[in-house]
Protein backbone atom coordinates (compact mmCIF):
# COMPACT_ATOMS: atom_id res chain seq x y z
CA UNK A 1 0.00 0.00 0.00
CA UNK A 2 1.08 3.54 -0.74
CA UNK A 3 -0.07 5.91 1.96
CA UNK A 4 -0.69 9.94 1.50
CA UNK A 5 -0.82 12.61 4.31
CA UNK A 6 -2.64 15.84 3.24
CA UNK A 7 -3.86 18.26 5.56
CA UNK A 8 -7.22 19.65 5.17
CA UNK A 9 -9.42 21.89 7.84
CA UNK A 10 -10.48 19.99 11.08
CA UNK A 11 -8.88 16.93 10.19
CA UNK A 12 -5.96 15.05 9.02
CA UNK A 13 -6.90 12.91 6.09
CA UNK A 14 -5.05 9.92 5.19
CA UNK A 15 -5.92 8.52 1.79
CA UNK A 16 -4.70 5.24 1.10
CA UNK A 17 -4.11 3.91 -2.26
CA UNK A 18 -4.29 0.43 -3.57
CA UNK A 19 -1.68 -0.60 -5.92
CA UNK A 20 -4.05 -1.80 -8.46
CA UNK A 21 -1.16 -3.72 -10.27
CA UNK A 22 -0.52 -6.21 -6.84
CA UNK A 23 -3.57 -6.82 -6.00
CA UNK A 24 -4.58 -8.01 -9.37
CA UNK A 25 -1.38 -10.33 -9.21
CA UNK A 26 -2.50 -11.37 -5.91
CA UNK A 27 -6.19 -12.64 -7.19
CA UNK A 28 -4.23 -14.45 -10.14
CA UNK A 29 -1.85 -16.21 -7.49
CA UNK A 30 -4.95 -17.27 -5.69
CA UNK A 31 -6.57 -18.56 -8.85
CA UNK A 32 -3.13 -20.52 -9.75
CA UNK A 33 -3.12 -22.14 -6.03
CA UNK A 34 -6.41 -22.61 -4.51
CA UNK A 35 -8.99 -22.55 -7.73
CA UNK A 36 -7.85 -24.55 -10.79
CA UNK A 37 -4.24 -25.58 -10.82
CA UNK A 38 -4.26 -26.88 -14.13
CA UNK A 39 -6.62 -24.44 -15.75
CA UNK A 40 -5.35 -23.37 -19.75
CA UNK A 41 -4.15 -20.26 -20.70
CA UNK A 42 -7.36 -18.81 -22.20
CA UNK A 43 -9.05 -19.11 -18.43
CA UNK A 44 -5.84 -17.34 -17.26
CA UNK A 45 -6.65 -14.74 -19.91
CA UNK A 46 -10.21 -14.39 -19.24
CA UNK A 47 -9.60 -13.82 -15.55
CA UNK A 48 -6.98 -11.29 -15.78
CA UNK A 49 -9.30 -9.41 -18.22
CA UNK A 50 -12.01 -9.85 -15.69
CA UNK A 51 -10.48 -8.81 -12.78
CA UNK A 52 -9.47 -5.55 -15.18
CA UNK A 53 -12.69 -4.65 -16.14
CA UNK A 54 -13.47 -3.97 -12.32
CA UNK A 55 -14.29 -0.89 -11.41
CA UNK A 56 -11.68 0.38 -8.71
CA UNK A 57 -12.70 0.86 -5.29
CA UNK A 58 -13.12 4.31 -4.01
CA UNK A 59 -9.71 5.71 -1.35
CA UNK A 60 -10.31 4.67 1.98
CA UNK A 61 -10.00 7.13 4.26
CA UNK A 62 -9.62 7.82 8.11
CA UNK A 63 -9.56 10.74 10.28
CA UNK A 64 -7.76 11.63 13.41
CA UNK A 65 -10.16 14.03 15.75
CA UNK A 66 -9.07 16.58 17.24
CA UNK A 67 -11.07 17.88 20.45
CA UNK A 68 -12.38 21.78 19.38
CA UNK A 69 -14.51 21.60 22.99
CA UNK A 70 -12.94 24.91 23.63
CA UNK A 71 -14.08 26.86 20.82
CA UNK A 72 -17.46 25.14 20.58
CA UNK A 73 -18.54 24.54 24.15
CA UNK A 74 -16.73 27.06 26.40
CA UNK A 75 -16.07 30.18 24.13
CA UNK A 76 -20.15 30.61 23.21
CA UNK A 77 -20.86 31.08 27.23
CA UNK A 78 -17.78 33.83 27.10
CA UNK A 79 -19.37 37.31 28.88
CA UNK A 80 -18.52 40.46 27.26
CA UNK A 81 -15.35 41.32 29.43
CA UNK A 82 -13.98 37.57 28.73
CA UNK A 83 -14.86 38.41 24.74
CA UNK A 84 -12.14 41.63 25.08
CA UNK A 85 -9.78 40.03 27.55
CA UNK A 86 -9.12 36.85 25.20
CA UNK A 87 -9.60 38.65 21.38
CA UNK A 88 -9.43 41.90 22.38
CA UNK A 89 -13.43 43.28 21.24
CA UNK A 90 -16.70 42.35 21.92
CA UNK A 91 -18.61 39.63 20.34
CA UNK A 92 -20.47 42.45 18.36
CA UNK A 93 -17.36 43.85 17.02
CA UNK A 94 -16.19 40.31 16.29
CA UNK A 95 -19.52 39.72 14.56
CA UNK A 96 -19.08 43.29 12.65
CA UNK A 97 -15.19 42.24 11.89
CA UNK A 98 -16.34 38.67 10.45
CA UNK A 99 -19.02 40.57 8.24
CA UNK A 100 -16.21 42.70 6.62
CA UNK A 101 -13.78 39.78 5.93
CA UNK A 102 -16.42 37.45 4.73
CA UNK A 103 -16.31 37.97 0.97
CA UNK A 104 -12.01 37.60 1.42
CA UNK A 105 -12.38 34.79 3.79
CA UNK A 106 -15.18 31.94 4.32
CA UNK A 107 -15.27 28.94 2.36
CA UNK A 108 -17.11 26.52 0.97
CA UNK A 109 -17.60 22.57 1.78
CA UNK A 110 -16.56 20.01 -0.57
CA UNK A 111 -16.99 16.70 -1.09
CA UNK A 112 -13.95 15.32 0.97
CA UNK A 113 -14.21 17.64 3.81
CA UNK A 114 -16.64 20.61 5.64
CA UNK A 115 -14.65 23.97 5.65
CA UNK A 116 -13.76 25.64 9.07
CA UNK A 117 -16.63 28.16 9.80
CA UNK A 118 -16.01 31.81 9.02
CA UNK A 119 -16.12 32.93 12.98
CA UNK A 120 -13.23 30.03 13.72
CA UNK A 121 -11.14 31.52 11.31
CA UNK A 122 -11.56 34.74 11.94
CA UNK A 123 -11.09 33.81 15.94
CA UNK A 124 -7.77 31.80 15.46
CA UNK A 125 -6.36 34.84 13.38
CA UNK A 126 -6.94 37.04 16.41
CA UNK A 127 -5.54 34.43 18.82
CA UNK A 128 -2.45 34.88 16.98
CA UNK A 129 -2.07 38.27 16.46
CA UNK A 130 -3.20 38.86 20.28
CA UNK A 131 -1.16 36.44 21.81
CA UNK A 132 1.69 35.98 19.39
CA UNK A 133 1.62 32.18 20.58
CA UNK A 134 2.95 29.43 18.69
CA UNK A 135 1.06 28.05 15.88
CA UNK A 136 1.16 24.24 17.43
CA UNK A 137 -1.11 26.02 20.38
CA UNK A 138 -3.22 27.41 18.78
CA UNK A 139 -3.95 24.55 17.07
CA UNK A 140 -4.13 22.27 20.23
CA UNK A 141 -6.63 25.11 21.54
CA UNK A 142 -9.21 25.17 18.76
CA UNK A 143 -8.92 21.71 17.68
CA UNK A 144 -7.62 22.33 13.75
CA UNK A 145 -4.19 21.54 11.84
CA UNK A 146 -0.96 23.50 12.31
CA UNK A 147 -1.33 24.34 8.55
CA UNK A 148 -5.12 25.56 9.26
CA UNK A 149 -3.74 27.94 11.80
CA UNK A 150 -1.04 29.45 9.39
CA UNK A 151 -3.84 29.46 6.40
CA UNK A 152 -5.95 31.75 8.81
CA UNK A 153 -3.37 34.07 9.42
CA UNK A 154 -2.71 34.22 6.43
CA UNK A 155 -6.07 35.11 4.33
CA UNK A 156 -6.90 37.33 7.26
CA UNK A 157 -3.96 39.65 7.03
CA UNK A 158 -4.81 39.54 3.26
CA UNK A 159 -7.72 40.04 4.11
CA UNK A 160 -7.25 42.86 6.22
CA UNK A 161 -5.18 44.88 3.84
CA UNK A 162 -7.52 44.40 1.00
CA UNK A 163 -10.78 45.31 2.67
CA UNK A 164 -10.01 47.07 6.34
CA UNK A 165 -7.24 49.27 5.94
CA UNK A 166 -8.61 51.09 2.80
CA UNK A 167 -11.71 51.35 4.86
CA UNK A 168 -10.05 52.03 8.45
CA UNK A 169 -6.94 54.22 7.50
CA UNK A 170 -7.83 56.85 5.12
CA UNK A 171 -6.19 60.67 4.72
CA UNK A 172 -8.86 63.05 6.03
CA UNK A 173 -11.23 64.95 3.82
CA UNK A 174 -11.58 68.60 4.64
CA UNK A 175 -14.46 68.68 7.19
CA UNK A 176 -12.59 65.57 9.02
CA UNK A 177 -9.26 68.10 8.82
CA UNK A 178 -11.47 70.80 10.44
CA UNK A 179 -12.67 68.64 13.04
CA UNK A 180 -8.77 67.24 13.85
CA UNK A 181 -8.00 70.60 13.83
CA UNK A 182 -10.57 71.92 16.28
CA UNK A 183 -10.09 69.20 18.54
CA UNK A 184 -5.78 70.07 18.75
CA UNK A 185 -6.19 73.38 19.85
CA UNK A 186 -9.31 72.87 22.29
CA UNK A 187 -7.49 70.03 23.93
CA UNK A 188 -3.25 71.62 23.55
CA UNK A 189 -4.15 74.85 22.59
CA UNK A 190 -2.59 74.09 18.72
CA UNK A 191 -4.18 75.92 16.03
CA UNK A 192 -3.92 74.12 12.47
CA UNK A 193 -2.72 71.06 14.13
CA UNK A 194 -4.34 67.97 12.80
CA UNK A 195 -2.17 65.13 13.98
CA UNK A 196 1.13 63.77 15.06
CA UNK A 197 4.04 61.68 13.21
CA UNK A 198 6.10 59.02 14.93
CA UNK A 199 8.10 55.45 13.89
CA UNK A 200 8.03 52.40 16.32
CA UNK A 201 9.99 48.94 15.54
CA UNK A 202 8.70 45.94 15.26
CA UNK A 203 11.07 42.78 16.07
CA UNK A 204 11.34 39.99 13.57
CA UNK A 205 14.03 37.45 13.27
CA UNK A 206 16.71 38.12 10.97
CA UNK A 207 16.02 37.72 7.49
CA UNK A 208 17.89 35.45 4.97
CA UNK A 209 18.05 38.40 2.56
CA UNK A 210 20.22 41.75 3.57
CA UNK A 211 19.89 40.78 6.96
CA UNK A 212 22.24 43.54 7.71
CA UNK A 213 19.82 46.21 7.14
CA UNK A 214 17.54 45.52 9.50
CA UNK A 215 19.81 45.57 12.34
CA UNK A 216 18.93 48.63 14.42
CA UNK A 217 21.05 50.88 16.81
CA UNK A 218 20.04 48.46 20.11
CA UNK A 219 21.52 45.86 18.37
CA UNK A 220 18.57 43.53 17.29
CA UNK A 221 16.29 43.15 14.57
CA UNK A 222 13.74 45.26 13.18
CA UNK A 223 11.25 46.64 10.74
CA UNK A 224 9.58 50.18 11.04
CA UNK A 225 6.09 50.81 11.02
CA UNK A 226 5.84 54.77 11.18
CA UNK A 227 2.22 56.15 11.53
CA UNK A 228 0.29 59.84 11.85
CA UNK A 229 -2.50 59.81 14.46
CA UNK A 230 -5.21 62.34 14.97
CA UNK A 231 -5.73 63.61 18.38
CA UNK A 232 -8.18 60.63 19.74
CA UNK A 233 -5.47 58.34 18.92
CA UNK A 234 -6.73 56.78 15.74
CA UNK A 235 -4.12 56.13 12.67
CA UNK A 236 -5.21 57.87 9.25
CA UNK A 237 -1.81 57.21 7.32
CA UNK A 238 0.69 53.79 8.14
CA UNK A 239 3.47 52.83 6.35
CA UNK A 240 5.18 49.29 7.74
CA UNK A 241 8.43 47.46 6.51
CA UNK A 242 11.44 49.46 6.21
CA UNK A 243 14.15 48.45 7.55
CA UNK A 244 15.25 48.64 10.93
CA UNK A 245 18.45 50.87 9.84
CA UNK A 246 17.10 53.46 8.00
CA UNK A 247 16.49 56.61 9.95
CA UNK A 248 12.94 58.18 10.58
CA UNK A 249 13.79 60.90 8.09
CA UNK A 250 13.96 58.69 5.19
CA UNK A 251 11.05 56.71 5.96
CA UNK A 252 9.24 60.05 6.07
CA UNK A 253 10.72 60.74 2.83
CA UNK A 254 10.26 57.33 0.94
CA UNK A 255 6.38 56.94 2.19
CA UNK A 256 3.79 57.98 0.84
CA UNK A 257 2.54 60.14 3.29
CA UNK A 258 5.16 62.51 1.54
CA UNK A 259 4.13 61.90 -1.82
CA UNK A 260 1.18 63.23 -1.47
CA UNK A 261 2.51 66.42 0.66
CA UNK A 262 5.11 66.75 -2.25
CA UNK A 263 1.88 66.87 -4.69
CA UNK A 264 -0.31 69.17 -2.70
CA UNK A 265 -3.07 66.69 -2.92
CA UNK A 266 -2.42 65.93 1.05
CA UNK A 267 -3.41 69.30 3.05
CA UNK A 268 -5.75 71.81 0.87
CA UNK A 269 -4.35 75.26 0.56
CA UNK A 270 -6.88 76.42 3.64
CA UNK A 271 -4.64 78.84 6.06
CA UNK A 272 -5.00 80.89 8.91
CA UNK A 273 -3.14 84.24 9.38
CA UNK A 274 -1.41 83.60 12.63
CA UNK A 275 1.08 86.65 14.13
CA UNK A 276 1.37 87.99 10.07
CA UNK A 277 2.19 84.17 8.63
CA UNK A 278 -0.25 81.75 6.81
CA UNK A 279 -0.14 78.85 8.26
CA UNK A 280 -1.92 75.76 6.87
CA UNK A 281 -2.72 72.77 8.44
CA UNK A 282 0.56 70.61 9.76
CA UNK A 283 1.23 67.87 11.82
CA UNK A 284 3.97 67.43 14.90
CA UNK A 285 7.23 65.69 14.88
CA UNK A 286 9.81 65.28 17.09
CA UNK A 287 13.76 66.20 16.59
CA UNK A 288 15.03 63.22 14.00
CA UNK A 289 11.76 64.91 11.29
CA UNK A 290 12.97 67.91 9.11
CA UNK A 291 10.67 70.93 10.06
CA UNK A 292 8.86 71.53 7.36
CA UNK A 293 5.76 73.95 6.99
CA UNK A 294 2.81 71.06 7.47
CA UNK A 295 5.50 69.61 9.68
CA UNK A 296 6.61 70.89 13.09
CA UNK A 297 9.35 70.02 15.65
CA UNK A 298 10.81 71.49 19.07
CA UNK A 299 13.51 73.38 19.06
CA UNK A 300 16.93 72.49 19.46
CA UNK A 301 17.92 72.61 22.86
CA UNK A 302 21.27 74.42 23.01
CA UNK A 303 20.74 75.16 26.58
CA UNK A 304 19.84 78.88 25.78
CA UNK A 305 16.79 78.59 24.51
CA UNK A 306 14.44 81.66 25.03
CA UNK A 307 11.02 81.43 27.71
CA UNK A 308 9.23 81.58 24.50
CA UNK A 309 10.68 78.79 22.91
CA UNK A 310 10.57 75.98 25.93
CA UNK A 311 6.84 77.40 26.27
CA UNK A 312 6.69 76.06 22.49
CA UNK A 313 8.88 72.69 23.11
CA UNK A 314 6.43 72.02 26.23
CA UNK A 315 3.26 72.45 24.39
CA UNK A 316 4.57 70.11 21.17
CA UNK A 317 6.17 67.35 23.79
CA UNK A 318 2.71 67.20 25.37
CA UNK A 319 0.56 66.77 22.31
CA UNK A 320 3.13 64.37 21.08
CA UNK A 321 1.86 62.25 23.69
CA UNK A 322 -0.91 61.03 22.19
CA UNK A 323 0.75 58.94 18.92
CA UNK A 324 2.92 57.05 21.73
CA UNK A 325 -0.05 56.39 23.57
CA UNK A 326 -1.32 55.18 20.70
CA UNK A 327 1.42 52.64 19.99
CA UNK A 328 1.25 51.44 22.93
CA UNK A 329 -2.29 50.71 23.05
CA UNK A 330 -1.68 49.16 19.05
CA UNK A 331 1.03 46.44 21.30
CA UNK A 332 -0.51 45.89 24.18
CA UNK A 333 -3.72 44.92 22.02
CA UNK A 334 -1.60 42.97 19.47
CA UNK A 335 1.62 41.28 21.18
CA UNK A 336 2.28 39.59 17.84
CA UNK A 337 4.22 43.39 17.13
CA UNK A 338 5.21 43.67 20.99
CA UNK A 339 8.21 40.44 21.02
CA UNK A 340 10.20 39.09 18.36
CA UNK A 341 7.85 37.85 15.45
CA UNK A 342 9.06 34.21 13.94
CA UNK A 343 7.23 34.68 10.37
CA UNK A 344 7.86 35.15 6.72
CA UNK A 345 9.10 39.09 6.57
CA UNK A 346 6.17 39.44 3.98
CA UNK A 347 3.62 38.35 6.83
CA UNK A 348 4.95 40.89 9.23
CA UNK A 349 4.25 43.49 6.89
CA UNK A 350 0.64 42.57 6.41
CA UNK A 351 0.16 41.68 10.45
CA UNK A 352 1.40 45.37 11.07
CA UNK A 353 -1.10 46.63 8.93
CA UNK A 354 -3.70 44.39 10.38
CA UNK A 355 -3.15 45.39 13.73
CA UNK A 356 -3.43 48.98 12.76
CA UNK A 357 -6.57 49.03 11.05
CA UNK A 358 -8.00 46.28 14.05
CA UNK A 359 -6.41 49.38 16.49
CA UNK A 360 -9.02 51.79 14.85
CA UNK A 361 -11.29 49.49 14.73
CA UNK A 362 -11.31 49.08 18.66
CA UNK A 363 -10.84 52.42 19.53
CA UNK A 364 -13.60 53.94 17.16
CA UNK A 365 -15.67 50.81 18.51
CA UNK A 366 -15.11 52.00 22.50
CA UNK A 367 -13.55 48.32 23.16
CA UNK A 368 -11.92 48.85 26.54
CA UNK A 369 -8.51 48.46 27.24
CA UNK A 370 -7.07 46.82 29.83
CA UNK A 371 -4.48 48.26 32.28
CA UNK A 372 -2.77 45.23 32.22
CA UNK A 373 -1.78 45.14 29.00
CA UNK A 374 0.12 48.41 29.17
CA UNK A 375 2.23 46.78 31.96
CA UNK A 376 2.95 44.27 29.73
CA UNK A 377 4.07 46.64 27.03
CA UNK A 378 6.43 48.44 29.30
CA UNK A 379 8.01 45.16 30.90
CA UNK A 380 8.36 43.14 27.50
CA UNK A 381 9.04 45.47 24.83
CA UNK A 382 12.29 45.91 23.46
CA UNK A 383 13.76 49.45 24.04
CA UNK A 384 13.47 51.68 20.83
CA UNK A 385 16.26 52.64 18.98
CA UNK A 386 17.71 55.93 19.51
CA UNK A 387 17.37 58.09 16.40
CA UNK A 388 19.84 60.77 15.23
CA UNK A 389 19.00 64.73 14.61
CA UNK A 390 17.36 65.28 11.25
CA UNK A 391 19.33 66.86 9.07
CA UNK A 392 19.05 70.96 9.08
CA UNK A 393 20.06 71.77 5.44
CA UNK A 394 16.65 70.30 4.16
CA UNK A 395 14.55 72.52 7.26
CA UNK A 396 11.46 75.13 6.30
CA UNK A 397 8.80 76.77 8.02
CA UNK A 398 11.00 78.54 10.02
CA UNK A 399 8.07 81.22 10.21
CA UNK A 400 5.47 79.30 10.61
CA UNK A 401 7.47 77.84 14.19
CA UNK A 402 8.06 81.73 15.30
CA UNK A 403 4.84 82.60 15.08
CA UNK A 404 3.09 79.74 16.71
CA UNK A 405 5.33 80.18 19.07
CA UNK A 406 4.33 83.83 19.72
CA UNK A 407 1.18 82.95 18.96
CA UNK A 408 1.10 80.36 22.09
CA UNK A 409 3.35 82.95 24.53
CA UNK A 410 0.82 85.35 24.36
CA UNK A 411 -1.69 82.72 24.83
CA UNK A 412 -0.16 82.08 28.25
CA UNK A 413 0.40 85.38 28.78
CA UNK A 414 -3.21 86.26 28.66
CA UNK A 415 -4.30 83.37 30.87
CA UNK A 416 -2.12 84.06 33.26
CA UNK A 417 -3.04 87.71 33.78
CA UNK A 418 -6.44 86.57 33.06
Amino acid sequence: MNYKLQSTGTYDLVYVHFNFKLLVSRLINTFHLGVNRKCNGVEKKTVIQAVLQRRRRRPTTWAFSRSSDWWDVIVPGFTTAQWVLNFRMSEDTFQHLCEKVRPAMEKQNTTFRACVPLRKRVAVALWKLATNAEYRSISHLFGVSITTVCRCVQDFCDAARELLVPELIKFPDLHTLQDMSAYFHSRWGLPQCVGAIDGSHIPIIAPQDFHCDYFNRKGWHSVILQAVVDGRGLFWSVSAGMPGSVHDARVLRLSSFQELVDHGSLFPTRTRDIGGVDVGYYILGDSAYPLQRWLMKPFLDTGRLTAGQQLFNRKISRARVVVENAFGRLKGRWRCLLKRNDSDLTLVKSMVLACCALHNLCESHGEDFNNEWNLTVQAGAAAEPEVALGQIADEDGKDVREALMLHLSTRDLLQSTG
